[in-house]
């Protein structure tokens, strides 16, 4: 299933993931710091949701109260939930 998602609250404009059940097959962002969101992407691939969501769900970028790695989590929870309507 391809889920796009609109992040709020950090750089990137866009996060599409594509999962096979609960696993993580991939990941793309729409900008955002280029080196960290592609290596973000490449450690999720492979994943469960439960498991990047239990890793990276919280994390702050700097003084702001997200981060692209927290919005990912986010996306995949609802990916997920969306996933589970179907």
């Amino acid at each position: 299933m391809k889920y796009d998602f609109t992040p709020k609250g950090v750089c990137s404009r866009g996060i599409h993931v594509e999962l096979d059940g609960d696993v993580i097959r991939s990941v793309k962002f729409d900008g955002g710091c280029s080196g960290n969101t592609q290596g973000v992407a490449a450690l999720a691939v492979g994943m469960t949701v439960d498991e990047y969501v239990k890793r990276c769900k919280g994390i702050k970028c700097g003084f702001k109260s997200t981060s692209c790695p927290d919005q990912l989590a986010l996306a995949l929870e609802e990916a997920l939930a969306e996933q589970k309507k179907a």
